[in-house]
């Protein structure tokens, strides 16, 4: 069982988290949803389309203009609590690496901590812990935050992957954070070239196999760009057949900007498994 906020979800139930970037220069909308109404409107469209998670940012994952936590809390934290305000029932989550942001956010209504990089800040867990949240336990390959890797190597990516999220996840229970709220995560990008991010994908299936729930953030990534040889509007494709694969393999959630077509997709692959029904069954009955 997965609990997060008010929400529990059993083995079988995939899990659309949909991506909200309170940032002026995001990788995929450039500041699409920077502002207060259009973000607001993104939240209502996600969750009419199926999303059961909102993840807010305030900070681009790659390299940038420094956002200090002060500016980053200033674009996050009223806008979780709007979201509360104006959706009870849905899991807010905020990516975040920060401990102080995290608290600021963990006050504001936030029920779960998206930590994209890997434990670089010790404390994140702690707050989790001590707020009843839950927490996303990432690898990163030990790069700092926001920045990407160069010539990194790994003799075995997935012995990696799996040494150090199910390490800090261990962590963050003996901290006390909740183990039905902890999720991990291969980190998809992050401290990996494309051949790293295929491999994690191709043997996702030995994430799942430890036991926690596997959360696969894959939505218009580089790996798919460089894979197919796509710009970043033009990924989507990529993202959903990777998501089709992971789904099968045993991820659980799933971080994306396309709520709509991942429902579909994720529907698909569960009546496939034999977990739900389809939706209309007439053909060969009349």
């Amino acid at each position: 069982m997965l609990r997060l906020g008010r929400r529990e979800f059993d083995a079988h139930e995939p899990v659309i988290m949909a991506i909200v970037n309170r940032t002026p220069d995001s990788f995929y909308d450039q500041g699409a949803t920077f502002r207060d109404e259009p973000a607001l409107a993104r939240v209502e469209q996600a969750v009419s389309e199926g999303a059961a998670i909102i993840d807010i940012g305030g900070v681009k994952a790659g390299p940038g203009e420094e956002v200090t936590a002060e500016e980053e809390a200033r674009r996050t934290v009223g806008f979780v609590a709007e979201v509360r305000r104006r959706h009870p029932d849905v899991v807010i989550s905020v990516d975040t690496w920060r401990h102080d942001v995290g608290e600021a956010v963990c006050e504001a209504g936030a029920d779960v901590l998206n930590d994209a990089w890997g434990g670089v800040d010790p404390k994140l867990a702690e707050v989790a812990a001590r707020y009843g949240a839950g927490l996303v336990c990432t690898h990163a390959g030990g790069v700092e935050p926001r920045t990407r890797p160069h010539r990194i190597a790994y003799e075995d990516v997935m012995e990696d992957i799996l040494r150090v999220t199910v390490g800090l996840a261990e962590r963050a229970v003996a901290l006390g954070v909740r183990r039905d709220g902890i999720m991990i995560d291969p980190g998809h990008d992050f401290g990996k070239n494309t051949r790293h991010s295929l491999e994690a994908t191709r043997r996702l299936g030995e994430m799942a196999a430890t036991g926690w729930p596997v959360l696969v953030s894959l939505s218009n990534k580089d790996f798919v760009g460089e894979t197919l040889d796509r710009p970043v509007k033009e990924r989507v494709l990529g993202t959903l057949a990777t998501t089709a694969v992971s789904a099968w393999l045993g991820a659980r959630v799933y971080r994306v900007h396309e709520v709509a077509e991942t429902r579909q997709v994720l529907d698909m692959v569960s009546s496939i498994a034999g977990h739900r029904e389809p939706a209309v069954a007439r053909r060969g009955l009349a």
